[in-house]
């Protein structure tokens, strides 16, 4: 209370205590006069726009009246606005600790400028409630006052048991989202002429981020990468549509250009929540190395060999998602033997340390060269591992992707 300034009640009653006394429902239908006369030593303290009036855990032996501004008591030691009851003007605060003595268990504080009347807790109980009404009066107020706070209990619980199925059902989508994509590492065990390994590490829940890697023929080996916009449910549900297109498309359309392209005309249709998708794509004949891809705003993939990794040359493309008419083009490139390409999302190479600065790619090729000769499983393993350190914690502000793939024969 050592926030706020006090004035003593003056002697003769005045025209604004007169009308303060009028408002406050305690003294409903109590002679003025008498009010006066058993709150003679009493304070108005006169509280700035955040000052706290009881704090948790502290003794209390006072009750509290507003006369003026907006009070409100915070059940919980966020202040979050769910748990939150009002006083309104005239009403009390803090009687329930000045009954029984017991520690204040919520945060009391004013919202705006706020004049409170201060009534300890002797002249509360030997001289207010022995005048006519007061008592009733009191015990009306403790009545709703209890009212409310069982009202948000409730309220409480209820939004407590939904929040409890919404973490089910997020983990529940994790799961879901998780087995859509080929998690398994290396992909292709069973194969001695190709090393493919991908990681996702979503920054919530759920991302939206995507990798596949599938052979539509015994010898021709699909894969992608890709970044949706935004995070959460509708990203992730976006990205779903995605590889459930991509699967789809990549089984009949072997030119990554025109896959593409039916796949941005497919999801440009409904898609009202304007969401779209950077992808890089390609198809890559195992007999003779030759890669054929396409793009669509991602990222250039590193591409080499004996840790010398230079940025895959790319085709322009806009958007996949944006607009209907949009074209994208390809380029082809040799993988020989032993070359690797990373593909990667820009939640890896953009993630910041606390001095602002990012990753970059220049800092990822770096590692990756460094890291040639390891399996791919390491290899990403590793740069998760780098990015945690450089940032300076293993929470993600974007969703981590990879995808490696090495040529071995």
């Amino acid at each position: 209370m050592s926030d706020g300034q006090a004035n003593r009640l003056p002697s003769v009653p005045t025209d604004q205590f007169e009308r303060d006394v009028a408002a406050i429902a305690l003294f409903r239908s109590t002679d003025a006069a008498l009010i006066l006369s058993a709150l003679r030593g009493c304070e108005v303290l006169h509280l700035a726009a955040g000052v706290p009036l009881l704090r948790p855990g502290e003794a209390n032996r006072h009750v509290f009246i507003p006369l003026s501004g907006a009070i409100v008591v915070h059940l919980d030691s966020h202040s979050s606005a769910q748990a939150t009851i009002p006083i309104a003007v005239g009403e009390c605060v803090g009687e329930l600790s000045a009954i029984d003595g017991k520690p204040v268990s919520g945060l009391v504080v004013a919202l705006s400028e706020a004049r409170v009347l201060k009534v300890p807790q002797d002249i509360f109980w030997n001289r207010l409630m022995t005048l006519p009404g007061v008592a009733s009066n009191f015990m009306v107020l403790l009545s709703e006052r209890l009212r409310r706070s069982t009202a948000l209990a409730l309220k409480s619980q209820s939004e407590q048991m939904e929040l409890m199925h919404l973490r089910k059902d997020l983990n529940v989508a994790r799961q879901l989202q998780a087995s859509m994509l080929p998690l398994q590492r290396p992909l292709f065990p069973e194969r001695d002429d190709i090393e493919v390994c991908g990681i996702m590490e979503p920054a919530s829940n759920i991302g939206g981020d995507l990798f596949d890697a599938f052979f539509v023929r015994d010898r021709l080996l699909f894969f992608c990468i890709g970044d949706v916009s935004g995070h959460g449910i509708a990203s992730a549900l976006f990205m779903a549509r995605a590889i459930g297109l991509l699967r789809i498309l990549a089984m009949t359309t072997f030119q990554p250009d025109k896959l593409l392209t039916k796949l941005n005309q497919r999801l440009c249709v409904n898609n009202d929540t304007n969401l779209f998708l950077t992808i890089f794509c390609a198809f890559l004949d195992m007999d003779t190395g030759r890669m054929v891809y396409s793009n669509g705003g991602h990222c250039p993939p590193f591409f080499g060999a004996a840790g010398e990794l230079r940025d895959l040359a790319i085709p322009k493309g806009p958007l996949v998602g944006a607009l209907p008419a949009a074209r994208f083009t390809a380029m082809t490139q040799t993988l020989n033997r032993q070359d690797v390409l990373y593909c990667y999302t820009d939640g890896v190479t953009e993630a910041q340390n606390q001095a602002g600065q990012e990753f970059s790619e220049d800092r990822c090729k770096d590692r990756l060269g460094q890291l040639h000769s390891q399996p791919l499983q390491h290899v990403l393993d590793d740069m998760r591992r780098q990015v945690a350190t450089f940032t300076g914690t293993e929470v993600l502000e974007d969703d981590f992707t990879m995808l490696a793939l090495r040529r071995k024969v």
